[in-house]
């Protein structure tokens, strides 16, 4: 069933939009042209034909899907990653493109979704397989997966009541998409039951559970982080990573922690903002709270008297929660938020807060939360607090710690039995 005249339509009508937000976006000329040219052609040629093409829009799709990529370039299948965002990019090529993947991997934007380019795309790049990670579907991709006889696979989804109610106001468009589809494995029952009632097939469909449960800390990560800490006299810092932030939650939580930093030179807070486009401006913050604060971006070090350092890189987020002992995991105080994944730093024993706007990690935070294993703050001033109280009681961040590795044994084995699905279509 092709997509609606509409929607083909509405794409061009907005493509000057969708073009300025990039540029507006763009750190330089050159990366503004570079992703262009990989997002509406003429597009990069392929490193190999007929590879496993995952599409993974940003940092958490991206790091969700490493095991299961990791399982394919060791086995020597090619793999082509399309991302959505710049951090999600840069994540995947900071996973996979070095040794010993570097000849069968490759990173690129994923296409606008008109019809004609995303055409272009499969032309050129000749998939045997399209694996969707979690929530992003688009008409004209699946359409034309069908149209040149790829198999399309949605997995590890994941979709919010929020997303539900949009979907069904435009069913031409949902049901064609939902039709597209060859298997739909789900994380949970709710998200099932979500897409059934959308129109999905039920022969099509089944739950699998979540395999962002198998996921491990790159051993190069860790490495580096234990130099850091020889390097930069890290030993006897007390160390606390606020994650993947949006506005305004830095200057909300930088202010709640004003008051511990100038009372306790230990202290050091590490702040990764979620877009790259927004690092200046978070530096400004800091320095209007006047806090002693380093930038990574400028090759800086942690000193002894840091107080904030900006690690405003991109790819590197296991690096900063392997550095700490707590962390608050951002997109979840701002609002309307929604959250982000906060099974990496669980992975990696860290005591793990967040804010009260976690909708798109509903069921896995709320398990976690059953068994005392993250804790939720529903203000800047009592995530502070939360904080500096699993800082300052070791025992009692390790209990937390404890109780998260719990339910994370519970539930791994979901990224053995999505492989099992997936080989089916190889």
């Amino acid at each position: 069933m092709a997509t609606p005249f509409w929607y083909n339509a509405a794409l061009s009508i907005i493509k000057p939009l969708y073009q300025w937000r990039i540029k507006k976006r763009a750190l330089n000329m050159e990366q503004l042209q570079q992703e262009c040219l990989e997002r509406f052609g003429p597009f990069q040629p392929p490193k190999n034909r007929n590879a496993m093409w995952f599409h993974v829009v940003s940092v958490g799709e991206t790091n969700a899907a490493q095991p299961l990529i990791e399982h394919y370039l060791k086995l020597g299948h090619p793999v082509l990653v399309t991302n959505t965002t710049k951090t999600g990019q840069a994540r995947a090529k900071s996973l996979f493109l070095k040794a010993p993947y570097a000849s069968l991997f490759q990173a690129v934007y994923l296409p606008a979704d008109q019809k004609q380019l995303v055409r272009a795309f499969y032309e050129k790049y000749q998939p045997k397989l399209l694996v969707l990670v979690e929530t992003e579907i688009w008409p004209n991709l699946i359409d034309q997966a069908k149209h040149f006889n790829v198999p399309c696979l949605l997995i590890n989804a994941r979709l919010s009541e929020k997303s539900v109610k949009g979907y069904a106001k435009v069913p031409s468009l949902t049901q064609g998409m939902l039709n597209g589809l060859d298997r739909l494995l789900a994380q949970d029952q709710a998200t099932l039951e979500r897409y059934l009632n959308l129109g999905m097939s039920t022969k099509k469909s089944q739950v699998l559970g979540s395999i962002k449960f198998d996921i491990h800390a790159p051993e190069s990560f860790i490495q580096q982080a234990e130099q850091l800490k020889q390097a930069w006299n890290l030993a006897s810092r007390k160390i606390i990573t606020l994650a993947s932030t949006h506005a305004p939650e830095e200057q909300k939580l930088l202010t709640a922690l004003k008051l511990y930093l100038s009372q306790s030179p230990e202290l050091l807070v590490i702040v990764v903002p979620r877009h790259p486009e927004r690092f200046d401006e978070v530096f400004q913050i800091a320095q209007d709270l006047e806090l002693t604060t380093q930038r990574r971006s400028l090759g800086h070090s942690i000193a002894a008297d840091t107080q904030v350092y900006l690690a405003d890189s991109m790819g590197e987020m296991w690096l900063w929660y392997a550095l700490s002992q707590v962390c608050f995991v951002g997109g979840s105080l701002s609002e309307p938020g929604g959250g982000h994944n906060i099974l990496e730093p669980i992975a990696l024993n860290v005591a793990t807060i967040l804010g009260p706007n976690y909708f798109n990690f509903q069921s896995i935070v709320d398990e976690f939360i059953a068994a005392h294993g993250v804790k939720v703050g529903d203000s800047a001033e009592q995530l502070a607090a939360l904080m500096m109280h699993y800082l300052q009681q070791p025992e009692a961040a390790k209990e937390l710690s404890q109780n998260a590795q719990i339910i994370m044994a519970k539930n791994t084995g979901s990224l053995a039995k999505h492989i099992a699905v997936i080989d089916q279509y190889l």
